[in-house]
């Protein structure tokens, strides 16, 4: 499906970017601010990688050194496993993707604590990394109608349909038609918007998701931030590009 060129008003993606609060303006209220329909989304260069790293976070196949002050028995080498978790003595299995070692020793320390351990001193720290981009904090932030929002490193290829995956799958009253990707490249703003179904059913293809990229599943909420888009196409059969 070849969908036509549009011009749309700059408030409906605000509407999109605004968190929840007091009903959306006008749409008339921001005149001559145009949102730009474009082909594609576009890539992130090296200096919007570089933009986007933050703590270091680990990942799926983080080498991680795990240590218990005076407890020698846990004082472990570890390697995560595809999914960024691994186990740890007493405690079991600990998920530490897209969180910063001191959250994780935080994590360990509170279940430890008063259990196994009078008043355990944890440190978690970087050993290495199976992918470099992993140490540099590379994530995508997920939220929306999701099991587990929040911030997911993207290591290596990553689709949209994985993302979604990371942050626990789509929850059961999601709209999977209503996807909205946010992207920032040279310091301008687009956003894509998706259907997962559609994705699923192989009318297009999944997307790649960069560091950066800001990733909404559609709720009734969502949906009525971008109405006035969904309107004009009310079942995305392809993807929808827009530079704001």
């Amino acid at each position: 499906m070849t969908v036509p060129s549009r011009i749309l008003p700059l408030a409906l993606v605000a509407i999109a970017l605004a968190g929840c609060g007091g009903a959306p303006a006008p749409v008339a209220s921001v005149p001559n601010a145009p949102v730009t329909k474009i082909d594609e989304l576009p890539v992130p260069v090296a200096a919007d990688v570089v933009n986007s790293t933050r703590t270091a976070l680990i990942g799926p196949f983080s080498e991680l050194r795990v240590e218990v002050f005076n407890v020698p028995e846990m004082q472990q080498d570890i390697l995560t496993d595809g999914k960024g978790n691994f186990a740890f003595p007493l405690i079991g299995t600990v998920e530490a993707a897209g969180k910063a070692p001191s959250e994780v020793a935080e994590e360990i320390r509170g279940r430890l604590v008063g259990r196994f351990v009078r008043d355990p001193k944890v440190t978690v720290n970087f050993k290495s990394s199976l992918n470099p981009l992993v140490q540099q904090a590379m994530s995508a932030f997920v939220d929306g109608e999701v099991k587990r929002s929040g911030s997911y490193p993207i290591v290596g290829h990553v689709t949209l349909m994985r993302a979604v995956a990371m942050a626990g799958g789509a929850d059961e009253f999601a709209k999977l038609q209503d996807v909205v990707i946010f992207r920032e490249v040279e310091g301008k703003r687009y956003v894509g918007l998706y259907n997962l179904e559609a994705i699923r059913r192989g009318n297009y293809g999944d997307p790649e998701v960069y560091p950066g990229d800001i990733i909404i599943v559609g709720d009734s909420v969502a949906r009525r931030r971008i109405k006035d888009v969904m309107q004009v196409v009310p079942t995305l059969l392809a993807p929808l590009f827009y530079q704001l």
